[in-house]
């Protein structure tokens, strides 16, 4: 007697579903991100933006500072690194709007793609840009006379907390992205409060070179909190006197920028 034909239900009954593996997922989208800003000269850009801070702050301002006793490669080496850091800010916010403006997100939605593997793939991509940016950040800072006086474990949380502040000031800034589908008007948005941050802050002149009207503002405010603490970091040794105040600010922005970014991110057009 003849096995009954299989028909091709039969060849689909035992089969199980197959799961989508989000490591898989954000390890291709974060490589497809990496791989376009190394094809197209993001990453040299990065290393190259430092350069252009240090010699643009240092050289005009380092003779003056030398007269009032300030080894300036020292001092302003923490705001060259958080004004790399904002690049990067600003290109995670172009990256999302570019993606939100082509409809790309859109397109994912309806795939069977982590939810969160998007965004964190914008995420880790922009890490990968503040590793760079900070490399050479130190290596012209290195060029220039700063050194980690303070010794190899004040020089890690140098770096991690740059890296900290360049990623939270991403998640935000990503967040802004995933709602608008202008990345030219939002790149223009971000960048008045990033000079406005940057330029009125302790970083590059110390507090009695403000009038003292503005004083309060650019001694509280968190860019000059930061570096702060990095300039501790770096000089002698970071204390929780001067440490608390920065990472409270840090945390505050992370707890308004994640649930933003989170919310952008996965919500349907």
């Amino acid at each position: 007697m003849s096995a009954p034909a299989t028909t091709a239900a039969d060849l689909f009954t035992d089969v199980p579903p197959t799961r989508p593996n989000s490591f898989a997922q954000w390890r291709a989208l974060t490589g497809r991100i990496v791989w376009v800003m190394a094809t197209k000269g993001e990453l040299v850009v990065a290393a190259i933006t430092p350069l252009v801070f240090a010699v643009g702050f240092y050289l005009p301002l380092k003779f003056v500072m030398q007269v009032k006793g300030i080894h300036y490669a020292q001092y302003v080496m923490p705001i060259i690194v958080l004004q790399t850091m904002s690049f990067t800010m600003m290109s995670n916010a172009q990256l999302a709007a570019f993606e939100t403006l082509t409809g790309l997100n859109m397109r994912m939605q309806t795939m069977p793609i982590g939810k969160l593997v998007p965004l964190l793939s914008r995420l880790s991509a922009g890490l990968v840009r503040s590793v760079t940016s900070l490399a050479a950040a130190i290596g012209w800072g290195y060029m220039i006379g700063f050194r980690f006086i303070a010794g190899p474990g004040q020089a890690v949380l140098f770096c991690a907390f740059s890296l900290l502040v360049g990623t939270v000031l991403a998640i935000g800034a990503d967040g802004l992205g995933s709602l608008t589908k202008s990345p030219e008007s939002l790149s223009q948005a971000l960048t008045l409060p990033t000079l406005i941050f940057g330029m009125l802050s302790c970083g590059f002149v110390p507090e009695a070179g403000f009038p003292e009207w503005i004083r309060p503002f650019a001694r509280n405010q968190p860019i000059s909190q930061f570096s702060y603490a990095l300039r501790d970091m770096a000089q002698g040794g970071v204390t929780w006197h001067v440490f608390w105040v920065p990472l409270v600010w840090l945390i505050g922005l992370a707890v308004v920028f994640l649930p933003m970014a989170v919310w952008a991110s996965v919500r349907r057009s």
